[in-house]
């Protein structure tokens, strides 16, 4: 066996024993359960409703195996956690033949998604069954000795990667509001999120997001705007996404009805159950300090307990990023709401708020 095959079978099986890239996390489930790849492209508070249905056995009943896969935790104790070797490995596997798993259903900001099947060739086409996230709830918070928006005029503000994620919206946004032009008036730096880029010097203010303003109250930084103060401020944020193709299959279609079943008693547990939410940010996400974690919570108050698509978030991200391209879709090439539809419209949704036990009111 030559030194190259024998690499490729070793890393292949580091690949199989650490369970992927970022960690598949998959319960011993019966075989006659319908199975799906399902990923959360971070571990924001929008999400967290995903995980409860997931630790809570949602998924399997109502009918899914499923095989979750989440970023690291943040927090030492979180459970799966990737490490650096498991996504080389993957990826020189692939390179070696191995096929690559790849979600049926994601979880991110429609956003970025919409920008970037809009502007770039190679994205995949998705549209969106549901939302967790519709309206702008972030919170500007600047360095120590800032102590007003206006003190932000020519300086850097973070952002996650760039002017089209959820962020850099809220960034454009702020520049609007003020009256500033978003490239003159002040700079807009990628990755440049997190509470160390302030601590250091690099950036100036951030725009942070539930967790972020966590860490950053506990740290004494200033607190220049909490954009829920705006008003109820439309954007496309935390979707369920899916590839259209792969929803015209009937048996795909009824995974996703399944999917959406669960996430919405995850919701319903979500608002209910203010313990067992607390519990699984420390099982999951390592979130044990309790100031920290109650604050992550109240951040996700705003989740909407029917969580349609966000019809006015994709609007106004049409218009944010005008362009000739966009002008050659409409909102609705973005969204399939049937799904969410069927089952507010059947009740399910509203016998959840009257059945689903909530041990912390």
């Amino acid at each position: 066996m030559s030194g190259r095959r024998r690499l490729g079978y070793l890393l292949i099986g580091l690949l199989v024993v650490s369970a992927g890239v970022w960690v598949a996390v998959r319960s011993a489930v019966p075989n006659d359960l319908l199975p799906v790849r399902v990923e959360l492209a971070s571990r924001s508070v929008s999400k967290l409703p995903f995980v409860i249905a997931m630790d809570q056995g949602l998924y399997e009943k109502y009918g899914l195996d499923i095989q979750l896969r989440m970023p690291s935790a943040d927090f030492e104790g979180g459970i799966a956690a990737p490490n650096t070797l498991t996504r080389w490995a993957e990826f020189v596997a692939i390179r070696l033949g191995a096929r690559s798993w790849r979600p049926e259903i994601s979880v991110d900001g429609a956003t970025p998604q919409i920008f970037n099947m809009v502007t770039d060739v190679g994205a995949r086409q998705q549209i969106f069954l549901a939302a967790t996230d519709c309206v702008v709830r972030a919170h500007i918070v600047g360095r120590k000795g800032i102590e007003r928006l206006e003190d932000l005029k020519g300086k850097r503000l973070g952002v996650t990667s760039g002017i089209h994620t959820t962020t850099g919206f809220v960034a454009l946004l702020l520049a609007e509001r003020m009256g500033w032009d978003p490239v003159q008036d002040i700079s807009i730096m990628r990755h440049g999120t997190s509470i160390d880029a302030l601590r250091d010097g690099r950036v100036d203010a951030l725009v942070a997001s539930e967790r972020t303003y966590a860490a950053a109250l506990q740290e004494g930084f200033p607190v220049l705007a909490a954009t829920s103060m705006w008003g109820e401020l439309p954007i496309a944020g935390n979707s369920v996404k899916v590839a259209p193709a792969w929803l015209e299959d009937r048996t795909h279609r009824e995974v996703a009805r399944r999917f959406l079943q669960a996430t919405v008693e995850g919701i319903a547990l979500f608002h209910q159950n203010r313990e067992l939410a607390l519990e699984v940010l420390a099982k999951w996400h390592g979130i044990t300090d309790q100031a920290y974690a109650e604050t992550v919570y109240e951040g996700g108050r705003w989740i909407p307990r029917k969580p349609y698509p966000c019809y006015e978030g994709i609007e106004k991200t049409m218009e944010r990023y005008d362009s000739n391209a966009m002008r050659g879709y409409t909102p609705e090439d973005f969204y399939e709401d049937s799904l969410i539809r069927e089952l507010d419209e059947s009740g399910f949704i509203d016998s959840l708020y009257t059945t689903v036990d909530s041990r912390s009111p």
